[in-house]
């Protein structure tokens, strides 16, 4: 008897726990509506579908993390020691005032080059601190490491990393997931399927910043640091209909590799059982909208990743030297990949390039082991088409367009905005064309004049020849 109950209570147990929703780390709650519900309310707005709270980890648990005022002076500290390599700004304030600093990495940081730009962004959910951790760990671990590990100098040489610890000061200083509008900030930009957070009076400050730096700052690639979960996640994040299944974006073989590129140099994220490989599309996963990762895509260009990078959200501070051990090869090859591994395909999405004075440089992530056809063209200028194999390595395609001639001879003159058919990665487009004309001109006249005086010259010599003969005779 004492056995049947034992086994029915069992049984009771198990059945509660099938039923239970699953926690899930990029929403706490999935936004997935079930089959049959397709036509079902957003209710207005993104912002409210996570109306419940996780519970908060408590004040013991939180201790050797750093506050809000801990990380900005190690910030600074940071760029004071490693002055040569970078440099401290702000990209906004929270809603309570924090400034949202980021740390620039480069050999020439704060300089316009022809290289790739990327962006870690931690902290994107105030109750999942361990990204803000990492990546001051990361920005310490290349300023040590740069003149005599390879792949510090790769990075430092050849790419401008950004790093934004974290994005929700206001949510950390409180354990909460939300910012202090009460916002999940992962939910809160415009979203490509649904008229979600168009509203501008309603965006929190801390959204605002981070579409205005897309605005400023041509990001190639970037990834978030997330927690609750251990697996790379990859666009589209959500789907037409709402339900749930993969749907994967123009680029989603070239999403698919930085993510297995992820996962592999992790020390376990490969060998996770509930994601193959350790990767996932977000909409396979659960359907999110407005979201961070589908809009940096669309409206920016931007590769980016959501990466869930610890199981706990808020592990104890003891165990982040090892989470960092675990993704810091991870993190370093991420980077690295812009200027090791790319592609070229026809992107449907931030085809405008804005070009400097002397260049315009373009940089696109993109699948390795095939030919592509790249095509540079701009307003006043005639187009140049090349064909790339793409190995592993990076690629470079230099182009100079030569311009075209209106209908009354002179030469149109263009702005400073380049776009090109099809997309192309570390790729310098000059337009100094105007400069190279001119000299030629110059040096095609002064070879002319330069026949012609030595004609002149060699007919003046006949005639005194002639008119000497003629004396004589």
């Amino acid at each position: 008897m004492i056995k049947l109950r034992f086994v029915h209570s069992l049984l009771f147990f198990t059945a509660i726990c099938f039923f239970l929703p699953k926690i899930a780390a990029r929403g706490g709650h999935s936004d997935y509506i079930q089959p049959g519900d397709g036509n079902a309310s957003f209710h207005g707005t993104a912002r409210h579908l996570f109306a419940q709270e996780e519970k908060r980890p408590s004040v013991e648990l939180t201790r050797g993390y750093m506050t809000n005022a801990d990380l900005e002076k190690a910030m600074k500290d940071f760029t004071k020691r490693c002055s040569k390599i970078s440099r401290l700004y702000s990209i906004g304030k929270s809603v309570n005032g924090f400034a949202l600093w980021v740390i620039e990495i480069s050999d020439k940081p704060g300089e316009i080059e022809a290289e790739p730009a990327f962006k870690y962004i931690g902290n994107v959910h105030g109750d999942e601190p361990v990204g803000r951790e990492l990546l001051l760990r990361l920005a310490n671990w290349i300023c040590d490491n740069y003149e005599k590990d390879p792949l510090a100098k790769l990075i430092v040489e050849n790419v401008h990393l950004h790093i934004l610890p974290s994005l929700n000061p206001d949510g950390f200083s409180v354990r909460r997931r939300n910012n202090a509008n009460n916002v999940d900030l992962n939910r809160d930009f415009p979203d490509q399927f649904f008229p979600i957070n168009e509203d501008l009076s309603l965006r929190q400050p801390e959204t605002t910043a981070i579409m205005n730096w897309l605005r400023e700052i041509r990001f190639t690639a970037s990834a978030t640091l997330h927690g609750g979960a251990l697996v790379a996640n990859f666009p589209w994040d959500g789907t037409e209909d709402k339900r749930k299944y993969y749907y994967g974006c123009p680029d989603d073989q070239t999403f698919r590799f930085l993510a297995r590129l992820y996962s592999k140099s992790h020390r376990n994220m490969s060998f996770s059982i509930e994601f193959e490989d350790g990767i996932t599309n977000g909409a396979s996963w659960y359907p999110i909208y407005g979201g961070m990762q589908d809009w940096n895509y669309i409206h920016g260009g931007c590769f980016e990743l959501t990466l869930e990078i610890s199981d706990n959200k808020w592990p104890r501070a003891s165990e982040l030297p090892t989470i960092w051990e675990y993704n810091r090869k991870s993190m370093l090859k991420l980077v690295a990949s812009l200027v090791k591994f790319f592609s070229i395909r026809p992107n449907p999405y931030a085809l405008q390039v804005k070009a400097h004075q002397a260049y315009a440089d373009y940089h696109r992530l993109l699948e390795p082991g095939k030919i592509y056809e790249v095509t540079a063209s701009s307003p006043g200028y005639k187009p140049k088409t090349t064909s790339v194999w793409l190995g592993e390595n990076a690629v470079t395609a230099d182009f100079i367009l030569i311009p075209e001639a209106s209908y009354g001879g002179k030469l149109l003159r263009s702005s400073c905005d380049c776009s090109y058919g099809q997309p192309l990665l570390l790729t310098r487009f000059f337009t100094e064309t105007n400069n190279g004309i001119t000299f030629a001109l110059v040096v095609v006249v002064a070879f002319l004049f330069f026949l012609l005086q030595r004609r002149v010259r060699s007919n003046l010599w006949k005639q005194r020849q002639s008119s000497r003969r003629s004396t004589t005779v």
